[in-house]
């Protein structure tokens, strides 16, 4: 059971890193290619949210919640943290680099920056 959840934590933190890394691609392409989606401010609110979130994570030097859940979860049905599935082990590679923290700081301050960028060339709309 503990697996199970753990891998579903991890494909949730995989989702939202592909959220946010390609709704910035998407904005862009959607303002050429007339997109109204790329647009809505709902989802432009959470976009600017997640990366603001993951920059104030990196700034004040705390893990992702996502990260130490499902390390807890794989501890807690007795796997190692970075044991699994060939699957597993390439979301795994994806989302966990091994550069120093501040690094990390540096690339979430710039795409969160990269992020607001977007609400000035491309500005969200309201939705009637």
């Amino acid at each position: 059971m503990y697996a199970a959840l753990a891998n579903l934590t991890l494909g949730v933190h995989f989702a939202f890193v592909t959220f946010v890394v390609l709704m910035v691609p998407c904005i862009y392409l959607g303002r050429w290619l007339g997109w109204a989606w790329v647009r809505v401010l709902w989802l432009r609110i959470c976009h600017l949210l997640g990366i603001l979130v993951v920059a104030a994570q990196a700034w004040a030097g705390v893990i992702c919640p996502l990260t130490t859940l499902e390390m807890w979860l794989r501890r807690q049905g007795g796997e190692r943290a970075y044991s699994g599935s060939f699957i597993e082990h390439w979301m795994r590679e994806l989302l966990y680099w091994d550069f120093p923290g501040w690094v990390f700081v540096v690339m979430y301050t710039v795409f969160a920056l990269l992020v607001l960028g977007t609400w000035w060339l491309v500005p969200p709309v309201r939705q009637r």
